[in-house]
């Protein structure tokens, strides 16, 4: 029954006040290991593969219906990697694979652990506005992030594989689902976000350390794209279990 807990059984609502996204791109070898037999990679140019890391600003998290005051605020970090599914009607799904979540608050850190299988942790998260610049940090998950507020017209990372923004859009989302593999029973947890006011704006990072990158032995990843979206009303709906083979 626990266990069970975990594959969203109910749907979820939240507000974003802001998500911002680096997404990485690496040679597919090199994700390949990271995912489950069920998915496969999205690809660029049948070589790039992607690994994001995203932050989240998130208020007001209920099952679906429930007043906003029975919500939780938080702030998420989460690393995901871009696949695909097809499902059991042939339909090719674009979505994304969970490997970690972090959270500075240790109620979310232990509800997401009992209703999902994203394995969250709690940690330290810190923002700061000095001059322009942004920055969000973590002693104990060593990451540092700093980006430029004010540069309205941000250009693409310089060692992008995307030729430009048309094409780096592809892969800035939405992507509308979140996968989960429960290898023991060979069941695939389907769960679908669904949003409004999806709009993201190019960000221009100035430097980044991200440790959990290095603990899954990226070699060199590549600053593909990064952006903001804010304001979004989300929720997820009540996840969908197939069996695969």
């Amino acid at each position: 029954m626990l266990a069970r807990l975990k594959n969203h059984p109910f749907a979820v609502e939240a507000f974003f006040k802001s998500s911002i996204v680096l997404t990485f791109a690496v040679p597919k070898e090199q994700l390949e290991t990271l995912i489950p037999d069920c998915l496969s990679l999205d690809l660029h140019d049948n070589k790039w593969a992607f690994i994001a890391m995203a932050m989240v600003d998130t208020t007001d998290l209920r099952p679906k219906g429930f007043p906003k005051f029975m919500g939780n605020n938080f702030f998420l970090v989460g690393y995901r990697v871009f696949v695909r599914y097809t499902n059991k009607k042939g339909k090719k799904l674009r979505g994304l694979y969970i490997l970690k979540s972090e959270t500075n608050k240790a109620q979310m850190a232990f509800m997401g652990n009992i209703f999902t299988h994203y394995n969250y942790t709690k940690t330290d998260i810190t923002e700061t506005f000095i001059s322009g610049k942004k920055n969000i940090y973590s002693n104990s998950s060593k990451f540092t992030i700093s980006m430029d507020t004010i540069d309205a017209k941000a250009s693409l990372p310089k060692k992008s594989p995307f030729q430009n923004w048309k094409e780096a859009r592809r892969f800035a989302g939405p992507l509308p689902f979140t996968f989960t593999y429960n290898e023991k029973n060979k069941e695939v947890l389907i769960i679908q976000g669904v949003r409004t006011n999806w709009k993201p704006k190019p960000i221009k990072i100035d430097s980044y350390h991200i440790s959990f990158f290095n603990k899954l032995g990226l070699n060199n990843p590549i600053l593909a794209n990064a952006f903001i979206i804010e304001n979004i009303p989300y929720y997820w709906k009540k996840g969908e279990i197939e069996l695969w083979k």
